[in-house]
């Protein structure tokens, strides 16, 4: 949106174009950033998160999530398809970077890797 607005603002930018700030209304970025964040938080004081742990913390971001894509930012922006890979793979990421093994937590849970997040989100 930045990088949008500062290309808008030199005139390199057709107004037409600029549909970031539409697509992506600060509402809906500014929350989901705390989200997050607070999960990196959640996650971060664990110290060698369990298997319930690394749930538990996963749920709550989902949920998190899900509040969010209610349908009540401006132009009922929300999470499209590629924006619903990208948190799920988000989700993922984080958990490997704070010690978790998510291929063998999905497997000892039945699941397959891709589905972590699949039982709580709506999105």
């Amino acid at each position: 949106m930045a990088e949008e607005a500062r290309e808008l603002a030199a005139g390199t930018l057709d107004p037409e174009c600029a549909d970031t700030a539409e697509l992506y209304p600060e509402s809906l970025l500014r929350a989901t950033d705390e989200a997050l964040q607070a999960f990196e938080t959640d996650l971060g004081a664990l110290a060698e998160p369990s298997d319930d742990q690394a749930f538990d913390t996963s749920e709550h971001v989902v949920l998190r999530l899900n509040a969010i894509d209610d349908g009540s930012h401006p132009g009922g922006a929300g999470y499209d398809t590629g924006e619903r890979e990208q948190l799920c793979e988000y989700i993922d990421e984080t958990l490997t970077e704070h010690g978790v093994d998510v291929a063998a937590l999905a497997a000892r849970r039945g699941i397959g890797r891709a589905e972590i997040t699949h039982e709580w989100r709506e999105w």
